[in-house]
């Protein structure tokens, strides 16, 4: 079946100098023609599970935010998660607060340390990263920062080194997910604009860019193959529980590709599932489902992107099982970017917020 539809949005911007200027910008946003049928429908009432204000929070050092994504690492340790100063840290239960695990950018941690969303000028310098897997046979952990491309720290930890900034030529604008196959060692990630950069989210989505790709890298033979491209703001992705197929959230497009890459369908794409809302990242649990967070409900209006995060439960099928939303519609999460499901916990990520949260389900 065909859609098209037009927008039309007012965007507000400024400069980045210290005097807030406001300039009135037309975007109309080109088309989009989707032709294919999805497993699941955005319409079915969602049951929900837990309530986002039964979740404990963590909170982060003094100024950062965003706990974007999480990685466990080889002994189950952590969480451990990017944050917006362009640190990764770690959670340590012992003493019950974050720790510094690694850096991705040399410069100088007075200058970056405690920087938040407001201060996205300096993302550039200090680095920001989203993505996060380890590797469970080398204990390494694999990072994929918005504007140092692809990078690996060792299992100490330390200063990230960066391995790819470009494929075929082309240099990264955004890279963002990330999740490895621990069987083969192979890293797939998302390269989520090659026009705008993360600071630039959201003209991503009001241009209807669709220069996003998606990349597997093999650390083996250090090659890169593009597997997708001519995607509309590819964010997280995750692996199925056998490798046959690979998962990603199609932001503008409120919806998760599925890529198939071991069946007879091997290098085709189709629809696994449409959503209500703006898909961040992608996470299976140990029983093969899959967590979408969502930064916000669908709208026309641009205003409507900030705020109102939730998350759903997808079977592999692709059906809605599960909600993680506000109680009786009140949120204090102005979005959700990951949940990540470990030993009967919830652990719930912000690009936006400074904490993390967590939900006991056995309780």
């Amino acid at each position: 079946m065909s859609r098209r539809s037009f927008f039309l949005f007012l965007l507000q911007t400024h400069t980045a100098s210290s005097h807030l200027i406001l300039i009135s910008t037309l975007v109309i946003i080109a088309p989009v023609h989707v032709h294919a049928a999805s497993a699941s429908s955005s319409h079915l009432p969602l049951p929900v599970s837990q309530q986002l204000h039964l979740a404990d929070t963590f909170p982060l050092p003094a100024g950062a935010v965003g706990p974007e994504s999480f990685a466990f690492d080889p002994l189950g340790g952590g969480p451990y998660t990017g944050v917006s100063d362009g640190r990764i840290l770690k959670w340590d239960e012992s003493v019950s607060r974050w720790l510094d695990f690694a850096t991705v950018s040399p410069s100088p941690r007075a200058a970056c340390e405690g920087l938040g969303d407001d201060k996205e000028l300096m993302e550039e310098t200090c680095g920001r990263p989203l993505g996060l897997m380890f590797n469970h046979k080398t204990g390494e952990l694999y990072i994929a920062d918005a504007y140092k491309g692809l990078l690996v720290v060792g299992p100490s930890g330390g200063l990230a080194t960066q391995i790819l900034t470009h494929a075929n030529g082309v240099p990264f604008g955004f890279t963002n997910g990330l999740d490895i196959d621990q069987g083969t060692g192979l890293v797939y990630f998302t390269d989520s604009s090659t026009r705008f950069q993360r600071r630039n989210h959201i003209l991503v989505i009001l241009s209807g860019d669709v220069s996003g790709r998606l990349m597997r890298y093999d650390p083996q033979t250090k090659q890169t193959t593009l597997l997708l491209d001519n995607l509309a703001f590819p964010n997280g992705l995750a692996l199925s529980e056998n490798g046959d197929y690979i998962l990603v959230a199609e932001t503008t497009r409120c919806r998760i590709l599925r890529y198939w890459m071991k069946t007879a369908t091997a290098g085709t794409v189709d629809v696994f599932s449409d959503l209500e809302g703006y898909p961040d990242n992608v996470k299976r649990n140990d029983k093969g489902e899959f967590w979408v967070g969502i930064h916000s409900k669908r709208s026309f209006f641009v205003a409507r992107w900030r705020g109102g995060g939730f998350a759903v439960k997808l079977s592999e099928q692709g059906l809605i099982t599960a909600t993680l939303a506000g109680k009786n519609g009140t949120n204090r999460w102005a979005s959700i970017s990951e949940v990540a499901e470990k030993d009967g916990y919830l652990w719930i990520g912000s690009v936006t917020m400074p904490f993390a949260g967590v939900i006991d389900t056995k309780t």
